[in-house]
């Protein structure tokens, strides 16, 4: 009679996997200080917070903090702009992605190691640092683009005080600044691609036109839906270093470049109601959570190999 192994405890698989625990253990607190905890300020997102009651004493409201920003004239404005911005940040960030890290496959690695670091370079600086190099070109006197519009004969702009050359100017800075990790994950997938199927790909004669929308795309399907339902839930929440930076809180700039983010941290600033910017993050939280779920719902029910969850 064959005697069954005992099951093994808990205990026994924490300490042979201790070391994995142990690197896990600072983006786990990471994760905790910074994401977690801070959600007990929800609470006040339904109260009038007032500092001489504390957080817990001060009195309810129930829904009126959510009330500001419903009931504000610019309410559809700061929302359109907020959602088509990040529609466009997200298509146009992935079919450069993509681009770019088909074309960094036909590299050699000498260029390939040059191009990873130029491109890489962007994401790590801060909004703040991307806005002096903003102001640098567009500064209404000194600026770099006006002098150039002067030596080719053109009329010049005072950017800061115009309204219509910012959607192209956000749109830029963004993809200038984030393509270029986007681009090297979506590389990353394709170094994970079986060169095989490239090899028997060339033998066939196919062209790399061919083996980039035949082989690479369809290879990398999984990859980028993974990476689209995430973004997805990020269209409701602006980029607000980069509308509030970059125009330089001009309010000439606020019909094109003023969204969610932004608006309601003036109006922080402005009235000091730390219940109503509560209770619009909230909302935003709240929206892209529905969002990621139902663009999640939808590829399950087209492809349930290449949902997130």
């Amino acid at each position: 009679m064959i005697k069954q192994r005992k099951p093994r405890s808990e205990w026994y698989y924490l300490k042979k996997n201790s070391e994995l625990l142990l690197l896990l253990l600072p983006g786990a607190l990471l994760v905790l200080v910074f994401a977690y905890l801070p959600m007990f300020g929800v609470v006040l997102a339904f109260k009038d917070f007032r500092y001489d009651m504390g957080f817990w004493h001060s009195p309810w409201v129930g829904l009126d903090n959510f009330k500001f920003f419903f009931v504000s004239d610019n309410a559809t404005l700061i929302t359109r702009n907020t959602v088509a911005y990040g529609l466009t940040y997200m298509i146009l960030t992935t079919l450069l992605a993509l681009l770019f890290a088909i074309l960094m496959n036909e590299m050699g690695k000498r260029w390939l190691r040059i191009h990873q670091t130029a491109m890489f370079i962007p994401y790590c600086l801060s909004w703040v640092v991307v806005s002096y190099l903003a102001l640098a070109l567009l500064d209404t006197q000194n600026g770099y683009l006006n002098k150039v519009l002067e030596t080719l004969g053109l009329s010049t702009h005072m950017w800061y005080l115009e309204s219509a050359p910012w959607p192209y100017i956000l749109i830029s800075a963004y993809l200038w600044k984030n393509v270029g990790f986007s681009t090297l994950v979506y590389f990353a997938g394709i170094m994970g691609i079986n060169q095989e199927y490239y090899e028997a790909a060339k033998i066939d004669g196919t062209s790399r036109w061919q083996m980039a929308t035949k082989i690479t795309l369809p290879l990398l399907s999984n990859l980028i839906t993974v990476l689209l339902i995430l973004s997805i839930g990020h269209i409701f929440v602006g980029d607000f270093g980069l509308h509030y930076f970059i125009p330089n809180d001009a309010g000439m700039t606020y019909s094109t470049t003023d969204i969610i983010d932004t608006y309601v941290y003036r109006a922080l600033r402005v009235n000091g109601d730390i219940g109503m910017s509560t209770a619009i993050g909230l909302y935003q939280s709240l929206v892209g959570l529905v969002l990621v779920v139902a663009a999640n719902y939808v590829v399950r029910k087209i492809n349930d190999e290449n949902s997130l969850f």
